[in-house]
This record gives structure tokens, sequence and C-alpha cells, in this order.
């Protein structure tokens, strides 16, 4: 949407980050069996620009699981003005705790079932 716009009228890269750690934190959330919270950004690459009219999709993919952790690798693509040929605009890698009610890391309850999804 236009109100999303930076300066050059493209869709501004904050928007975008932002969308990316929501579509990975839905992702995590089915896995952790409970609250996890972001704990790094890394690799964030803005590839092309998102233009106002772009169909937006994300995608979150389980890269590894550690004992409290689950890092995803998070890709954007458009379909631009919604129709053609996908294109990549964005990736990173997002890391996520586990954390309990005090906002402690704690344990995932069954890491190899989080490893195979």
């Amino acid at each position: 949407m236009p109100a999303h716009t930076n300066p050059a009228g493209d869709i501004f890269g904050g928007w975008i980050m932002a969308s990316m750690d929501e579509a990975a934190a839905m992702a995590v959330a089915k896995l952790v069996e409970g609250r996890a919270v972001t704990v790094a950004v890394s690799s964030m690459v803005f590839i092309q620009p998102v233009k106002v009219g772009d169909s937006v999709c994300f995608y979150a993919d389980v890269k590894r699981v550690g004992r409290s952790s689950i890092t995803l690798d998070v890709e954007v693509w458009v379909l631009r003005r919604g129709c053609g040929e996908r294109v990549k605009v964005t990736e990173a890698e997002f890391t996520f705790v586990a954390v309990d009610e005090d906002g402690q890391p704690r344990p995932l309850k069954s890491p190899q079932a989080a490893s195979a999804a």
C-alpha cells in the first residue's frame, strides 16, 4: 500500500522485515508449544525492490533446531502487479528462542519433532 512506501516510492524495507518476522513467528509458534522471541536476524539481503501493487508472499523453512532455539530461512517473493512470474526480492535468516513465563530461555519440548516439521 502507498502508506508503506519510502521516499523513493518503493515499499519500505522495515515493513518487509517486520512482515518477515511475523511470518517466521507464525511458523515457530506451531513448533515451540509456547512463547518464542526473535533473538537474531542475519544475512538480510534486499535483492529487488517491492513496488506498490505487487502481491507479496512470505515463506519460512526450518534450518536448524537447537536446545531452545529454532533458526529459519525466510524468503519474500512477489508477483509484479499480481501476475506473471514470481520474483524473489528478499531473504534472511531469523533465530527464535523459546522462553518461559518469565522471559527466560527454556528447552524445546520436542526438538526432534520441530526439526522434522
